[in-house]
């Protein structure tokens, strides 16, 4: 199967589909060597135009051990997605939200030393402003999508779906999510709940965004960037070219 606009191919894309699969091992109760492979991890090659990609995270930075954990895996994920952005003409940003507000962390550049020197410091804790921080991502794609139209952008949302700053925090947060959905933001829900009870707010903020689930419960950098890459240079076969999940 080949998409619109991409070179036949005639097989999947074996490194990138064993990528897609890796992060949700356990999930799938795999334990001994080997890996558990689902036809939604199949990608297939598909040739990149000119245009590069936008890689915009949006980070829960709220409560304290887990919100700092999260925030460096984050950072390291942001970079090194940057290493390479040279080759695949990729910007990242990162907006994250705490307290009562939310911040343009890193504003997208294409720079290891600038996301290096702007992500040194990165505060946590307090609340959690989840519709402040969708509404900031949001701003911030329109504004870099006035600057160069033909960029790809794709929202990463890095949340267990929790909102607890402001009246109607939960409420206020869906309607920022079918805002975004509205204007055609291309995203995904890195859904970072743990524990026995699970409320999976973070689900029901992915169908209130259009935007692709994927629970990771830890958030580790390596799960982050091989969720990026692989919804940024190769796609399921039967997906539009846009790359939302087939």
């Amino acid at each position: 199967t080949t998409l619109p606009g991409a070179a036949p191919v005639s097989r999947p894309h074996l490194v990138a589909t064993l990528w897609a699969a890796a992060p949700y091992q356990r999930l799938r109760g795999r334990r001994g060597p080997g890996l558990a492979v689902r036809p939604e991890d199949v990608r297939v090659p598909v040739r990149q135009g000119r245009e590069g990609n936008l890689i915009l995270f949006c980070v829960d930075a709220s409560g304290s051990m887990a919100a700092r954990q999260r925030i460096r895996e984050v950072k390291t994920a942001v970079l090194s997605l940057l290493l390479d952005a040279y080759q695949r003409r990729d910007k990242v940003g990162l907006v994250t939200f705490r307290g009562s507000t939310a911040e343009l962390a890193l504003p997208p550049t294409s720079s290891v030393d600038v996301a290096a020197t702007r992500l040194d410091d990165l505060p946590t804790g307090g609340r959690t402003p989840l519709a402040e921080g969708l509404l900031r991502a949001g701003e911030a794609l329109r504004v870099e999508g006035i600057r160069d139209p033909r960029r790809r952008a794709l929202l990463v949302v890095v949340t267990d779906g929790r909102a607890t700053a402001g009246p109607d925090a939960v409420a206020r947060s869906r309607h920022a999510a079918r805002l975004l959905a509205a204007g055609g933001v291309r995203s995904v829900v890195i859904d970072c709940e743990s524990g026995r009870i699970r409320l999976g707010l973070a689900s029901a903020l992915a169908g209130a965004l259009g935007a692709e689930h994927l629970p990771l419960e830890q958030v580790a950098a390596g799960a982050l960037t091989t969720a990026v890459r692989s919804r940024t240079d190769i796609r399921r076969p039967g997906a539009q070219a846009s790359g939302r999940a087939a």
